[in-house]
């Protein structure tokens, strides 16, 4: 890792840190001061669905505007976004306020972090993408969802929780100026003569799923990979107090889950480059994450408000987690010379995700209950698994993939 990547990791850990820290209390707080659990489960939703516009699109927008202009504009909309949702929003319980800038403040962090995503894929050599996107994960959910955790538990109690929320702006500034403006990098090579090349490229972001299905199925795969783990945030904070836990126990054991989960973000890059990209994403994603996606219900239900217990199984969920990291590397490498349309796709199933896991909520809590979240979760990671079945990556494709990963190095190095 050399200088350009470790500011860049850094810098996105630390603004994913002020984008999640309200990420395991804010819908609590919410149906707390008067929303239902379903209008609740409607913000996080249309929020989910602004994310996945913005990071299908950060990939060609990586391509045509270069990830630096693509991170600025995502830290625009950012900042944007939630200084209207706290000022107009929050403070009245608006639904018509609250819906539009809470989602606007979501097309910010894809547009941030994905687009710095698809440089990595890039700039890192063929034989190490695996280890690198872990490393990318690894600062992603690092922010997200441990320190933004982690911080709230402390902050709350002192704070308070609208001066929690301005406090993401002052993360997400330092994180921006860290990953932006202190690593410096040559100018973006204009890579389209014209505005018509550019819209087709931007098409190719969809179009590419369709020409290649292992690429569609990947896209899939990756909505399913955290649909459950944002669908948490909106059900699991009552179910978990309903049996006796704290709210900052509940912010721990929530930290817990992705402090394992960064810790195998940087393992499975690891796994996956030995023991096969596909395989790693099958088993220990899949199959993985549907056995304790059950057992994060059925264990703390059957030992009651043990924070010790339903802690470590937060961490396996969290462990099984990052067994999709893998898919990174695997889905770029289908298509070497469209690595960014590529990405987008992969991009788009991380935002769907936090779109999916909220809706299932909301269209299924009122029918099924709890349990029957815990088990359309589960089977929808198994579902998964099967999928990855044909997702492969032939000999021919891996070569053409690390030769040209090989002169885009070479590249990159020079610069």
């Amino acid at each position: 890792m050399d200088r350009k990547m470790a500011l860049g990791y850094f810098g996105v850990l630390i603004f994913m840190m002020g984008d999640g820290l309200e990420l395991g209390w804010l819908s609590s707080y919410l149906t707390d001061h008067g929303l239902t659990m379903q209008e609740s489960a409607l913000i996080f939703s249309v929020y989910g669905f602004a994310v996945a516009i913005a990071a299908w699109l950060s990939g060609v927008l990586a391509e045509v505007l270069g990830p630096r202009k693509a991170m600025m504009l995502g830290l625009t909309l950012f900042i944007a976004g939630s200084v209207v949702f706290l000022t107009f929003g929050i403070t009245s319980m608006n639904l018509a306020i609250m819906l539009p800038t809470y989602a606007l403040r979501g097309l910010g962090y894809p547009l941030f972090a994905y687009s710095f995503l698809v440089w990595v894929t890039y700039y890192a050599p063929a034989d190490k993408l695996g280890t690198a996107v872990g490393w990318f994960w690894f600062a992603f959910s690092g922010g997200l969802n441990v320190l933004g955790a982690y911080y709230s538990s402390f902050a709350l109690p002192v704070l308070g929780e609208m001066k929690t929320l301005w406090s993401a702006l002052v993360f997400v500034l330092l994180g921006a100026t860290v990953a932006i403006f202190l690593n410096k990098d040559k100018e973006h090579k204009k890579k389209f003569e014209n505005k018509g090349d550019a819209l087709r490229y931007l098409l190719k972001g969809v179009t590419i799923a369709f020409e290649n299905p292992k690429i569609g199925m990947g896209g899939i795969v990756r909505t399913i990979n955290t649909s459950a783990a944002y669908g948490f945030v909106v059900f699991m904070p009552a179910f978990m107090m309903d049996l006796g836990f704290t709210r900052s126990e509940w912010l721990q054991i929530y930290g817990s889950l992705w402090t394992s989960n960064i810790i195998f973000n940087l393992i499975f890059g690891i796994v996956g480059d030995k023991l096969g990209w596909r395989n790693t994403v099958m088993w220990f994603g899949g199959v993985g994450c549907a056995i304790f996606t059950a057992a994060f219900y059925y264990v703390p239900l059957a030992a009651g408000p043990n924070y010790f217990v339903a802690t470590a199984v937060a961490a396996c969920y969290g462990a099984c987690l990052a067994g999709f990291v893998p898919l990174s590397a695997l889905i770029p490498s289908l298509a070497p010379e469209n690595r960014g349309a590529a990405m987008s796709i992969l991009n788009l199933g991380a935002g769907l995700s936090t779109f999916v896991g909220p809706a299932i909520v909301g269209a299924f809590i009122g029918m099924v209950d709890t349990v029957g979240i815990i088990w359309i979760y589960t089977g929808l990671y198994l579902v998964s698994a099967v999928l990855m079945k044909f997702v492969t990556l032939s000999k021919e494709e891996a070569e053409e993939a690390e030769r040209i990963s090989i002169e885009e190095f070479k590249t990159a190095q020079k610069a």
